[in-house]
């Protein structure tokens, strides 16, 4: 099995919450894999999240955390990244994360354009993997809301900046998980990252 430079990002804001357990576990299994593993915390992280400006002509210099976010993102083959979903997205500060520090010249180009006028993304060469939690059955996620979630991250965060192919794990029925579902949860993640997944 090819060892492999894994980025983890528990994007919960909160200090306590099942996303950091899944994160924390998925971050074990792989050391013990002997892949190498960085990770860190939404809720450790200070900066702005508000990008203000609304254009790339005008920008906030990044603070410290962000520039480590995007050491940890540019060191790592495989992205991993555990959130809830609220609300039909992604958790302020989460979103704020990647309003911040994916600008054009470090994770995008706007003066390379592809075949279809997309800026030329910079992040190429890694994969992902999203752990999703929400109390939505996904079922209904998918009939409902037709995956929006799941289309926003896979092409318009992730594959925007050229993080290919992208994995998904959604946790379901997430608020009133007892212990021996939050286990199995576990169980399921630490196979996927013993593999690198």
């Amino acid at each position: 099995m090819k060892q492999r430079r894994i980025f983890v990002l528990n994007g919960h804001p909160a200090e306590q919450s099942l996303n950091r357990s899944l994160a924390e576990s998925y971050a074990e299994a792989a050391k013990e894999a002997g892949h190498q593993v960085r990770m860190m915390n939404l809720y450790d992280l200070s900066f702005d999240p508000d990008f203000e400006f609304g254009s790339y002509k005008k920008q906030k210099p990044l603070e410290e955390d962000l520039e480590h976010f995007l050491e940890h993102l540019e060191w790592s083959e495989h992205f991993v990244m555990t959130t809830p979903m609220w609300w039909g997205g992604l958790p302020a500060k989460l979103k704020g994360l990647f309003d911040r520090s994916f600008l054009p010249g470090r994770s995008f180009d706007t003066r390379n354009l592809l075949w279809n006028g997309m800026p030329s993304p910079l992040m190429t060469g890694k994969t992902g993997h999203i752990i999703l939690t929400s109390d939505t059955p996904a079922w209904f996620l998918r009939l409902k809301y037709r995956n929006a979630i799941l289309h926003q991250l896979k092409g318009q965060i992730f594959g925007f900046v050229g993080i290919s192919p992208v994995r998904f794990t959604y946790f379901s029925g997430a608020s009133d998980a007892d212990e021996s579902k939050v286990q199995k949860w576990i169980g399921q993640l630490r196979g996927k990252a013993m593999k690198g997944l």
